[in-house]
């Protein structure tokens, strides 16, 4: 990825690491007040609407994490990085060809980090699925096209 939303590292770790407090949840919900008073005053808030999503994500409320990564990929129809995030919702959401259907756009788009397309744990579901096949024979394709043009 680009530079990697913190939504993707937050998901990461939070797949590693013990529950959130009770605090830290109390604390997220008093910053996701902000946060959407701020989008509800300016709708095109664009790291507004990217904090809330990571903070959802935290939170695992993977509903309300959908409905802002679809706001972003309004905001930013033509950003591979935003439109595997909204793959990543869709995979949380288990709307396994949504997911796959916008990892192909995100691939489209550019998206760089096969690697963690790969690895990452908001998919770990979807790559069990028969749906990501093509997805899996599209990375394997790239990795050979990338392998090929370094040597």
């Amino acid at each position: 990825m680009p530079k990697e939303k913190s939504k993707k590292n937050a998901s990461d770790s939070m797949s590693r690491r013990k529950r959130l407090t009770t605090q830290e949840q109390r604390d997220l919900s008093v910053e996701n007040q902000f946060l959407k008073g701020l989008v509800a005053r300016d709708p095109d808030y664009v790291e507004a609407w990217q904090a809330l999503g990571d903070n959802y994500t935290l939170l695992g409320r993977n509903r309300a994490g959908l409905r802002v990564d679809l706001k972003l990929a309004e905001l930013l129809p033509e950003d591979p990085l935003t439109q595997f995030n909204l793959a990543c919702s869709y995979a949380l959401n288990r709307k396994f060809e949504d997911s796959v259907r916008i990892l192909h756009r995100a691939l489209d788009l550019g998206y760089p980090n096969l690697h963690w397309m790969a690895r990452d744990p908001d998919l770990k579901e979807l790559r069990t699925q028969p749906v990501y096949e093509s997805i899996r024979k599209r990375l394997k394709e790239l990795r050979r096209q990338q392998a090929d043009s370094k040597g």
